[in-house]
């Protein structure tokens, strides 16, 4: 299949990135880091987590990140939260944009780790979350299935593990929102197990059960697969994918050793720039987000294009240099 002509990139950066980091990082360098972001081109940026700081204290600022923020137009600023308490606070905030989203594990024990409750419980309080949502007029656009492709705790996992919670949020789409579109549901590799041939046979199960149903991708990076499952996916026609600026972020709670970022957004974009797939980014201002931060958490990050720099960039200097 031909490569699409478009993608959506969703910049994860801040919101996962922060909340992964050890050490404590400012508030106002986080509103520096998003701000930038958003002149990117980038049309979407998760910017924090609503969630208990005692679990992730990365994001106890989380109420004054958000109260600063000021989306430049045509740029939305979201959130992340778990339950009905979190979207309250985050509906606080005029400069978030808000829509209801799910999400389920494919493996049982990651999921308790996680969420600290099995398959069967995890279904209830999602769709108590979809009424919610319902409730206050909020559509359902997007479901992320963690560890899609294999977890740390449990090891591989069959593809008929991330099809039954498809399954099972579909039911509860149509239950909450009827007559409305499928949401896009983003396969995770959370833990990062996730090969090209792994890729291409989950996105090919769902396709084939439910072909009406969008599909993107949120990779992680921690075993270097990310670019290389990127291509598999876009192979496969995907054209939403989740990002992070200079591969910020990782799950607190996978038992990662090494790092654990999510797939660096600059070197999705370059990969696609120089493959005729438009995204609407500026690589290079990109690029300098990527390098702002590492400035911001203090340490470097993996992300390849803010440290060898862009080919567009490389060719402008040759052009310039021989017409001299």
């Amino acid at each position: 299949m031909a490569w699409p002509a478009r993608i959506d990139i969703r910049e994860e950066g801040p919101r996962e990135g922060f909340q992964f980091e050890k050490g404590p990082i400012a508030t106002e360098r986080k509103i520096e880091l998003i701000q930038a972001l958003a002149l990117t081109g980038l049309k979407r940026v998760q910017t924090a987590s609503f969630v208990d700081p005692r679990r992730v204290p990365g994001w106890a600022d989380a109420d004054a990140v958000a109260k600063a923020l000021r989306p430049p137009p045509g740029v939305e600023f979201g959130a992340l939260w778990l339950n009905e308490k979190g979207l309250a606070r985050a509906a606080g905030y005029p400069a978030l944009t808000l829509d209801g989203y799910l999400f389920m594990s494919a493996s049982e024990v990651f999921g308790r780790r996680n969420q600290n409750r099995g398959r069967a419980e995890e279904i209830e309080v999602q769709r108590g979350m979809a009424r919610v949502y319902a409730k206050q007029g909020l559509g359902l656009t997007r479901c992320t299935i963690m560890a899609a492709f294999g977890c740390n705790f449990q090891g591989d996992i069959p593809v008929e593990e991330p099809m039954a919670c498809i399954e099972a949020l579909l039911g509860i789409a149509a239950e909450t929102h009827p007559g409305a579109p499928p949401p896009c549901f983003m396969l995770a590799d959370t833990m990062a197990w996730a090969t090209p041939g792994s890729v291409r046979r989950l996105i090919g199960a769902v396709r084939e059960r439910w072909p009406d149903v969008p599909v993107g991708l949120h990779l992680h990076d921690t075993r270097g697969l990310a670019i290389a499952n990127a291509a598999a996916g876009l192979d496969m026609g995907v054209v939403r994918f989740d990002a992070a600026v200079a591969g910020l972020g990782g799950c607190p709670f996978a038992k990662h050793k090494g790092a654990a970022g999510n797939i660096c957004t600059e070197d999705l974009v370059l990969l696609c720039e120089e493959s005729g797939v438009a995204t609407g980014i500026d690589l290079d201002a990109l690029a300098e987000c990527g390098r702002l931060a590492e400035d911001v958490v203090g340490h470097p990050l993996p992300g390849r294009v803010k440290q060898g720099g862009t080919l567009s960039a490389l060719r402008e200097g040759i052009r310039a240099a021989k017409a001299a």
